[in-house]
């Protein structure tokens, strides 16, 4: 009867172990060992060892994502510039080359013969080129404007309330220092919510991109954490639902995006405005000589008058 009951006790304390070791921070996480040691697969048969004490590392995350998505597994789906060096990141996940401790590395080439610098936040930030790029050092993005839209409330929202339930939630959600929340814009008309978060230039403890990555998929697809809550911030007694999101980033030096960046359509546009306005050049040129002649013509003509 004692060995019974010190077998149940056993299978007891296993099962308890095991539920207690998980990745919190990470759904797509296996866990095991005592002490419980967690990774993610980011390539076939290659595992990626985590920290899930706190979020995991963007460059990790797009790499296990890139990996999913080559495996078909559920990855993802598919307010106006701070200042005039933001930017977005209109090139969407790629397979990144990352640093041990999960930091891009400046340069990326996606396992291709065409590359380009990357910021802390992996976006690129200049032109493409072959593999002689030069990316000379990551450069830190120290501000993101977040810009979301709320879905409709019953009633109007508290403005007054806004940024304190939106840091609130920021620091509960991603363990995020609700301090970082620089400043709330908010128009209840189109229900648009615009979050600047900024950390000094020169700080590297606070990484922005993790929290806005994280927040990215809470809104557009399906959370990263274990847990399935949404990015939900209760402003009084209204809780606001996300429906849409778009961040950009501001570095601590500008990118160096050239007319190459811009895509055919842009550049037909532009291509369009200049001979527009060279045909009309042309037509008031020939308009005025016309005109000329006319006056000369007309002088001649009342001369033996």
């Amino acid at each position: 009867m004692k060995i019974w009951i010190a077998l149940m006790l056993a299978a007891l304390a296993v099962g308890a172990s095991a539920q207690s070791c998980s990745c919190q921070t990470l759904k797509w996480a296996t866990c095991d060992g005592n002490p419980c040691e967690c990774s993610v697969l980011v390539d076939n048969n290659m595992k990626q060892k985590l920290d899930c004490t706190t979020l995991i590392p963007k460059c990790f995350l797009m790499k296990a994502e890139m990996y999913r998505a080559k495996k078909g597994l559920s990855t993802r789906t598919i307010g106006g510039k701070p200042v005039e060096t933001a930017f977005v990141d209109n090139d969407g996940i790629y397979d990144p080359d990352c640093e041990n401790d999960g930091k891009f590395k400046a340069k990326q080439c996606n396992n291709t013969e065409e590359c380009w610098c990357v910021n802390s936040a992996g976006a690129r930030r200049t032109d493409k080129g072959d593999k002689n790029l030069k990316c000379e050092k990551l450069v830190e993005t120290y501000w993101v404007r977040l810009q979301l839209k709320h879905k409709e409330v019953k009633g109007p929202v508290d403005a007054s309330k806004l940024k304190t339930a939106i840091a609130d939630a920021i620091q509960s959600r991603y363990n995020f220092s609700k301090n970082l929340v620089e400043e709330i814009q908010y128009d209840p008309e189109a229900r648009l919510i615009v979050v600047d978060v900024k950390k000094a230039v020169g700080d590297r403890k606070a990484d922005l991109s993790q929290m806005a990555y994280y927040m990215e998929k809470d809104v557009k697809v399906l959370p990263l954490f274990k847990d399935q809550v949404k990015f939900e911030p209760m402003v009084g007694t209204q809780k606001l639902e996300m429906e849409n999101i778009l961040v950009y980033y501001v570095d601590e030096e500008p990118p160096t995006f050239t007319m190459k960046h811009l895509s055919g359509g842009i550049i037909a546009v532009i291509v369009v405005v200049v001979l527009a306005v060279v045909a009309g050049l042309l037509v008031l040129f020939f308009t005025r000589r016309r005109q000329q002649k006319y006056n000369k013509a007309q002088q001649r003509e009342m001369e033996p008058m």
